[in-house]
């Protein structure tokens, strides 16, 4: 993205604060426009007081003179970082804003491309750099342009000749700034992308640390982390490097600069007062124009991160062309030659699929791994979007039904289970704007977590933690089991439900599954024997393909792919 359109953008967020941010501009003028007044109180006094012949004003004169200046730089500074936090801070929270909104609108594929910790990298952290690049950028090229506009206009009535002498040294720094600013983006940009592999590192070892402890994978999470942690300390040396050979290349231009100035106003006509105040004007200089060299090291920082930034708050969304809103669908699902691929490169993950699902009928779906069983269900649920082929509900095709429409009338429980740091009746009524009392008691009844809630001490307010950290495996399968009863949506989606539980816990389960199933549509992704023997239909992929279907005694009555997994997953082995 050129630097012209990042900045283009980066203005329209500020553009709402536009009043405060000018209000900063004008308090960094009062500071600025008091930096000559400093130099020629100096000259008045060395004129027309101590080296004077004839003091002509009262020598407290300018003493009230420096501290009024001071006291209005003291005003005017308050005032530009008070203004300036308050601009920031709401863009900081704008940016960020924009930045989520679109995550969680972006497809499920997002996410199996690129990792956690990249994403989180973006939200967090590049964010925060592109605010931080605002900031000191619009200190430095507004604050410090502005003191050194002031002091330029101050020098240039003083001697406008020895000014334009101390000018050359601004050409040279141009040439140096340009210089490193494309090896420093490029840098940043590599930065960038080795600070998101660190936190997908951290995060996988923070997820998954009782798996590397058991394992004895601390050597092996060391070096991946060494690794990250290495290429980054690379990173940050050569960028430190090539900022800061900008500075003392432009401080030693400047100080020829000076020195030639110095000599040259030794042997002019000007006085003792005007020769302090010109040299202490041109001191005064140093900062501010180093400070302008400085900030390209944090601006080229803050560029490359607006690119992710960007990047991310402008990728596509999930598609959804459909007008049709469904109040409650009937459930039935019909799959008419259905294929689908995860990318151009990849096998087909479903071939020719063509399937009815009557409404209320329930499916168990069965298969090797790698058979399409997932990918089915994905379809289902609409992360993925066949490229032939076409998916109808209740008669009506999925593309021309909107989103949020569809998605209400499926619910899910897997065994991945996800659980949310908030509290327990949060997570049951998650999606709902407003918990309905009754359905969570319902639900908590009909997933047999009464006496789970009756043990917490706060009840169904108790907060469970990360991914519901304070509650076993059986209960937390549970909690996802009461928040498909409480969404009592007319399709149904079960990725093994119970396998997480105890027989007793499961027993229990079970019964409240199949009351959860009765009328509804339910797709079953089954590893049980018990889950297999129950449902309607039994569908068996190998390969992308549907290979049979049909009940269980007479799946193995035909001896075919079925009768094949059933003995080798199922069948008793002899003693």
């Amino acid at each position: 993205m050129e630097t012209s359109a990042i900045i283009k953008r980066l203005l329209a967020i500020i553009a709402p604060y536009r009043t405060r941010a000018a209000l900063s501009v004008v308090a960094m003028a009062g500071t600025a426009a008091t930096q000559p007044l400093l130099g020629k109180s100096l000259e008045l006094l060395l004129d027309n007081g101590f080296g004077a012949h004839k003091v002509t004003f009262s020598l407290w004169l300018v003493p009230l003179i420096l501290l009024s200046i001071f006291v209005m730089r003291g005003v005017f500074t308050f005032a530009t970082a008070y203004l300036n936090n308050w601009v920031m801070s709401r863009v900081l929270n704008d940016l960020r804003r924009m930045v989520f909104e679109r995550l969680l609108r972006l497809p499920v594929a997002r996410f199996n491309e690129e990792s956690t910790g990249t994403i989180i990298n973006t939200v967090i952290g590049d964010v925060r750099q592109v605010v931080d690049m605002i900031n000191s950028v619009f200190l430095a090229f507004v604050r410090d342009s502005l003191v050194v506009i002031g002091l330029l206009i101050a020098l240039l009535w003083l001697n406008w000749k020895l000014t334009l002498i101390a000018l050359v040294v601004v050409p040279l720094t141009a040439v140096i700034v340009r210089t490193t600013t494309g090896r420093l983006r490029r840098l940043n940009r590599d930065n960038q992308r080795v600070t998101g592999e660190m936190t997908q590192v951290v995060e996988e070892a923070a997820r998954g640390h009782q798996v590397i402890r058991l394992f004895a994978g601390e050597p092996y999470e060391r070096r991946r982390f060494e690794a990250r942690s290495e290429a980054l300390r690379g990173f940050s040396q050569r960028m430190t490097v090539a900022a800061a050979a900008t500075v003392p290349i432009t401080q030693i231009a400047t100080a020829l600069a000076v020195s030639v100035v110095i000599v040259m106003a030794i042997r002019s006509d000007m006085s003792v007062g005007e020769f302090t105040n010109f040299i202490t004007l041109m001191l005064m200089l140093l900062a501010p124009l180093k400070s302008l060299v400085e900030v390209n090291g944090p601006m080229q920082r803050g560029l490359a991160a607006a690119e992710t930034v960007f990047a991310m708050i402008d990728a596509p969304v999930e598609p959804d062309a459909g007008t049709t809103v469904m109040a409650r669908a009937r459930g039935a699902l019909r799959f008419e030659q259905v294929s689908f691929r995860y990318s151009a490169s990849c096998p087909l993950a479903l071939a020719d699929i063509s399937i009815e699902v009557a409404a209320g009928q329930s499916v168990a779906l069965v298969g090797m791994s790698g058979g399409g069983k997932s990918t089915f269900v994905n379809l289902v649920t609409r992360f993925y979007s066949p490229q032939h082929g076409r998916i109808l509900l209740d008669g009506v095709a999925y593309e021309d039904i909107s989103l949020p429409s569809l998605r209400a009338q499926l619910a899910m429980v897997s065994q991945n289970v996800v659980l949310f740091d908030d509290t327990l009746g949060a997570n049951i009524a998650y999606g709902a704007e407003q918990v309905d009392p009754v359905r969570l008691a319902a639900a908590i009844r009909g997933a047999h977590l009464s006496e789970v809630v009756a043990a917490l001490p706060e009840g169904v307010d108790t907060l469970i933690g990360e991914n519901g950290m304070r509650l076993s495996g059986g209960q937390r399968q549970r909690v996802a089991i009461a928040r498909a009863i409480y969404k009592d949506a007319p399709v149904l989606i079960l990725d093994e439900a119970t396998s997480a539980l105890d027989n007793e816990s499961e027993r229990m389960v079970q019964a409240a599954l199949d009351t959860l199933m009765a009328g509804r549509t339910t797709l079953v992704i089954a590893h049980r024997l018990s889950t297999i023997e129950r449902a309607d239909c039994i569908v068996v992929f190998e390969h992308g393909r549907i290979v049979e279907s049909g009940r269980h005694q007479a799946l193995l009555d035909a001896n075919g792919i079925y009768a094949r997994l059933y003995h080798l997953q199922f069948a008793k082995v002899p003693a």
